[in-house]
């Protein structure tokens, strides 16, 4: 069997990367090699032994290092992702990575596989980055609209701690947590608005298309209209009248509210409503308060320092409020107080939260007591879902059946009232 040389680009356990040739009777046996001295493999080529090889040996299964034409029927600026499609790419590039794959052959396999054009550019770009020198983090952070802080951030601990497998495999977890959440929220939300948008339209409907041709006949009765009446024929007239005026209102208010509600201040209020605010203000809380703990567990868990953890969650927990709330804590923190303190004298977080934080410190469980933080929102959001919706949907009917009752009512009352004076 030939014995072949090969150079090799590695990450050692303490992050630091190296360079060195070793030999090895193929490819495969050069990288069991190298991932058995607990290094993580970045590239490894074949060197004067490659064209030795004996004739009709099998080719190798990393040997993909080809050149590759750029994807750019999408800008890769403008690329967009879907969530699964992340998980997806995380979840094999931790077994790419787990099984002593090269990064670099990892990331070339996973570029042909991405169907999504715009995606796939931007992997290419990456696995150039990373073939040239550069940390698969650093290369990363070039696309933040893609790859999120805490994406960027879980990286370069796994990349520092070297179990990069192990963090991306937990990253996969949070990815996957985070688009159920999401999901659920969408759930929440998709019926009751829906809902309300059909009772909108239907008024609107029946009292200006459909009402007005009962005007004329109740004028023919001849009788005195009941007072039901004569609003509903009233309404429906000063919106046939108004109808552009109010319309154009309606769209200057959303077009200023949707440019106030982009101000800090905007921001501020309407995140504050939104915890606020009956019925949907504790679902909202609860959304928040998951993706707080599950983002600064899974954090922690992978080697970020607490107050840049802190940070990140600032940025990531989706809500003003709690986000002034994670800055003042982590201000705290780095003043030396533990980040229970800070938490418990925080209006926005539960006792039971900012007391499981200072358990978790005391004993040294901070990761897995946040963790079962937020499996505990998370069930408490799927039952708040499931709630709502069954409250909603009886209280949506009766709304639509008393407003189409009272038009009915106001149609057939002066009927009934000129057949009562006939008969009289």
């Amino acid at each position: 069997m030939t014995v072949e040389v090969f150079s090799y680009k590695v990450r050692g356990s303490d992050g630091k990367t190296s360079t060195g040739v070793l030999k090895a009777e193929s490819e495969s046996d050069a990288v069991k090699e190298l991932h058995q001295g607990g290094l993580t493999v970045i590239t490894l080529d074949r060197e004067a032994g490659r064209k030795a090889a004996a004739p009709g040996a099998k080719a190798s299964p990393f040997s993909c290092l080809k050149l590759f034409s750029r994807s750019r029927s999408v800008p890769t600026n403008k690329a967009r992702v879907k969530d699964a499609e992340m998980v997806v790419f995380t979840r094999q590039l931790a077994t790419m990575v787990g099984s002593g794959i090269p990064l670099v052959d990892g990331l070339e396999i996973l570029a042909e596989q991405i169907q999504n054009v715009g995606f796939r550019g931007v992997i290419e770009e990456v696995c150039e980055e990373v073939r040239g020198g550069k940390d698969l983090s650093s290369a990363l952070s070039m696309f933040p609209r893609i790859f999120p802080d805490i994406y960027v951030n879980m990286i370069c601990a796994g990349e520092a701690s070297g179990q990069l497998d192990t963090v991306l495999d937990r990253l996969a977890e949070y990815q996957e947590a985070s688009s159920a959440l999401k999901s659920d929220i969408k759930s929440a939300m998709t019926y009751p608005i829906v809902s309300l948008l059909m009772v909108v339209g239907i008024t609107f409907f029946l009292l200006i298309f459909v009402i007005p041709k009962f005007e004329d006949m109740f004028i023919s009765l001849n009788v005195e209209l009941p007072a039901i009446t004569t609003g509903l024929l009233s309404a429906s007239l000063f919106l046939r009248e108004n109808f552009l005026y109010w319309g154009a209102a309606v769209a200057a208010l959303g077009v200023g509210l949707t440019y106030w509600m982009r101000t800090d201040r905007g921001i501020t209020v309407r995140d504050w409503l939104l915890i606020k605010i009956p019925v949907f203000g504790p679902l909202f809380r609860k959304v928040t308060l998951s993706r707080f703990s599950r983002t600064l567990s899974t954090l922690v868990q992978s080697g970020v320092p607490i107050l840049g953890a802190l940070e990140i969650v600032s940025q990531t927990c989706g809500n003003r409020i709690f986000a002034r709330a994670v800055e003042d804590a982590a201000e705290c923190v780095k003043e030396g107080e533990p980040l229970g303190e800070p938490l418990s004298r925080s209006a926005v977080f539960p006792p039971m939260v900012s007391r499981m934080v200072a358990i978790g410190e005391r004993t040294g469980a901070l990761e897995g007591l946040l963790e079962k933080i937020a499996d505990f929102y998370d069930r408490q959001v799927k039952t708040s879902v499931e709630g709502l919706t069954s409250m909603i949907e009886p209280f949506m009917i009766g709304i639509m059946g008393f407003l189409v009752g009272g038009m009915v009512m106001a149609i057939f009352l002066p009927i009934f009232k000129m057949v009562g004076s006939m008969g009289g």
